[in-house]
């Protein structure tokens, strides 16, 4: 697929169609995630997991992404909204894990590439951020990969994961998150 995910884990088909696509969830111990790491010319395969997901694959479908500004974009009020940035990365080893009790990330490189990291063994750092639906923790990567462009990660509440991290011969990078809150 060349999407940056380790062919070390185990596939496990949760989403109708997603063997087909090449995505995979991960297992890490009994715990199965449904962290998606595939191709966007794949994402339609994702339609029917949660209305709000269902909206930003339908908004992507309509909308060139490299044609808007930096900035939030709103897309279904506080549901969906989109926000395109320019990054400069950070070193993987020194970065914190993020994770979301209220919204998905759905995030995807418009140019460069970066380094991304999942793990389940963290321990927070701070208290959790409600008004940003943001809070951070630390611990060892359990995996992680490289995101390129036409590639996306979708990585749902509670899964503590490290975006915006160094690349090979990258340190800048153009991305778009779209948030989706799911509940």
């Amino acid at each position: 697929m060349g999407c940056g995910y380790p062919k070390d884990r185990v596939a496990v088909d949760l989403v109708p169609g997603a063997q087909k696509s090449g995505a995979s969830a991960v297992r890490i111990g009994s715990v199965i995630r449904i962290m998606v790491v595939d191709s966007l010319s794949h994402i339609t395969h994702y339609k029917g997991l949660h209305p709000n997901l269902d909206t930003a694959i339908e908004w992507l479908s309509r909308y060139t992404l490299t044609e808007l500004e930096n900035g939030r974009n709103i897309i279904d009020g506080d549901k969906v909204f989109l926000s395109i940035m320019d990054a400069e990365l950070r070193d993987a080893e020194a970065a914190a894990f993020e994770y979301h009790r209220r919204y998905a990330d759905l995030q995807f490189v418009l140019s460069g590439s970066e380094h991304w990291g999942f793990t389940e063994e963290a321990e927070s750092k701070g208290d959790f951020h409600f008004t940003e639906d943001c809070g951070f923790a630390s611990g060892p990567e359990n995996a992680g990969g490289i995101l390129k462009k036409g590639c996306f990660v979708l990585f749902f509440p509670g899964e503590l994961h490290k975006p915006s991290c160094r690349a090979p011969a990258c340190t800048h990078v153009r991305k778009a998150v779209i948030k989706i809150l799911m509940e």
